[in-house]
């Protein structure tokens, strides 16, 4: 008997590699980019720059969530409905809707946050000096928000590909742009090269979407009124996601900074960027094709578990062995990354990685609720999230310094994946299959395995289990992807290695 639910041809989990893997292409590409870039800026700033970084970078992401007002999330959801019903006038009509609001938020939300640059800099350092650098933030929301609406109507019709060069010319126009500024001019170009890098980041959004041929229709003042309440309707809730999740990472930056200074705040910028580097590739890929995938079957509960546990077969088997990895070799990524000044970032690196590899598994389940439309479920579980991690994060923090914010995160996921599995189970009856709970059995304590060692043990004897810990795993998940795709699609030289070994 079969542990897993595949489909006879097992075309879904081909649909579901090649997506992430073509996502994931992308996103390798920008982790040789991220290396560059952040090196650079390591060896350049140091770990006090890196912290302001990630400052002004929370501060960014919290005015793009409340001025976006969600719109480019609903309107991926309302594409992939028009596009799963074959609907072409209602594709044109979102899509010209969605471009027009998304300037609009842009130029709204870049006026608001300038006219609060002084309160928000005063909140966030304590001083009024960073207002001018606030200021040149709001020119980087109005580029984000326009490029959003772009990338909303390419994700809602399943561009993948497009949107795998988008993630390509983005990362590497952001890096020509970011290091020259800061080499240039130091602490100073940190404001001014986050708006460069969104300026450039919109060039391609702006092409690949203008490839898309949609003429815009003829729309009265009605017809687009009621799109636009369609967008917001839907849109609230999402940005109200937003406003929690950058708002939890807001507060989270400013207890680490509260009780340990910019150095602090620094090496938890760099323990956070790359602990969500390597699972970023799995999540970009669930959020570009799964959801609008998921969006157009949400009315039927049994083929809704079935993709999520599909995706989240896949997701697991990819990520685990590489976040183990990186469990395992935290000090030696912290160094190719950043530099030796970074080092007491690496226990940090740890606890985020344990709480990664439980996003892996929570994720899948998530995109239930939003693909069901349940805005309040979506909007209350969002709210419970937050408390519980910015609780932790001052609770730990305050006991046992940065390293509690990495503890914070983990404490974070233990507690919402048990949330969202009850919930899903009870709007559609949602169920693990026997393979996604072996695969979990495998991972989870491994991972957990790994954590303890090196803080058990001597740092030789801990890297040999770890390094024995990632070849067991990473056999294990190339057996099985091997087992879930067609034989078309597995080399020949795998095959044979594979058929010797069983």
């Amino acid at each position: 008997m079969t542990l897993r639910m595949i489909p006879p041809s097992g075309q879904t989990y081909t649909q579901i590699l090649k997506s992430t893997m073509l996502m994931g292409g992308s996103s390798l590409v920008n982790v040789a980019l991220s290396i560059i870039r952040n090196k650079a800026l390591a060896v350049l700033l140091g770990p006090e720059g890196v912290g302001l970084l990630g400052l002004y970078g929370a501060i960014l992401d919290i005015a793009q969530a409340i001025a976006g007002l969600g719109v480019s999330s609903s309107g991926v959801r309302r594409v992939a409905e028009a596009a799963g019903a074959g609907d072409d006038d209602k594709i044109a009509r979102s899509a010209t809707a969605l471009r027009r609001i998304s300037l609009a938020l842009g130029l709204l939300g870049g006026l608001l946050l300038a006219a609060l640059a002084f309160p928000v800099s005063k909140f966030t350092f304590g001083d009024y000096q960073h207002a001018g650098g606030i200021v040149l933030l709001s020119l980087a929301v109005f580029f984000r928000l326009v490029a959003a609406g772009q990338a909303a109507l390419i994700q809602g019709l399943r561009g993948i590909a497009n949107l795998a060069r988008i993630n390509v010319l983005s990362g590497l126009f952001g890096t020509i742009v970011s290091i020259p500024l800061i080499y240039l001019f130091g602490e100073k170009a940190i404001a001014p090269s986050l708006v460069a890098i969104a300026a450039v980041s919109l060039l391609p959004t702006w092409w690949y979407s203008k490839q898309i041929s949609t003429q815009p229709p003829a729309m009265s003042a009605h017809q687009f009124g009621r799109e636009a309440t369609a967008l917001f309707r839907l849109g609230v809730a999402f940005m109200a996601s937003g406003l929690l999740t950058f708002g939890a990472a807001y507060a989270i930056r400013i207890i680490v900074l509260n009780e340990g200074g910019v150095v602090a705040a620094g090496l938890y910028q760099a323990a956070w960027a790359l602990g969500g580097l390597y699972a970023g590739f799995i999540l970009q890929a669930m959020g570009t094709d799964f959801y609008p995938r998921l969006t157009a079957i949400a009315n039927n509960n049994a083929e809704c578990n079935r993709l999520v546990n599909e995706q989240a077969e896949i997701s697991i088997l990819l990520a685990g062995p590489g976040l183990i990895a990186t469990l395992t070799l935290a000090p030696i990524v912290m160094s190719l990354f950043y530099s030796a000044e970074f080092h007491g970032a690496v226990d940090l690196l740890r606890w985020i990685c344990l709480g990664m590899m439980l996003r892996i598994v929570a994720w899948p389940m998530g995109f239930i609720v939003l693909a069901k439309g349940a805005q309040t479920i979506f909007f209350w579980t969002e709210v419970a999230a937050t408390l519980v991690h910015v609780g932790l994060a001052w609770f730990f923090v305050s006991k046992l310094g940065t390293l509690g914010a990495g503890m914070a995160f983990f404490g974070l996921y233990v507690w919402h994946s048990i949330l969202i599995y009850l919930i899903v189970r009870r709007l559609t009856g949602f169920r693990w299959s026997p393979a996604n709970r072996r695969h979990a059995l495998l991972f989870l304590p491994a991972s957990g395995l790994v954590v303890s060692v090196f803080f058990l043990l001597p740092a030789w004897s801990a890297m040999v289990i770890g390094c024995l810990a990632v070849v067991v795993t990473g056999l294990y998940s190339l057996r099985m992807l091997v087992e879930l795709l067609p034989r078309e699609f597995v080399p020949a030289i795998v095959r044979g290695w594979i058929a010797k070994s069983a």
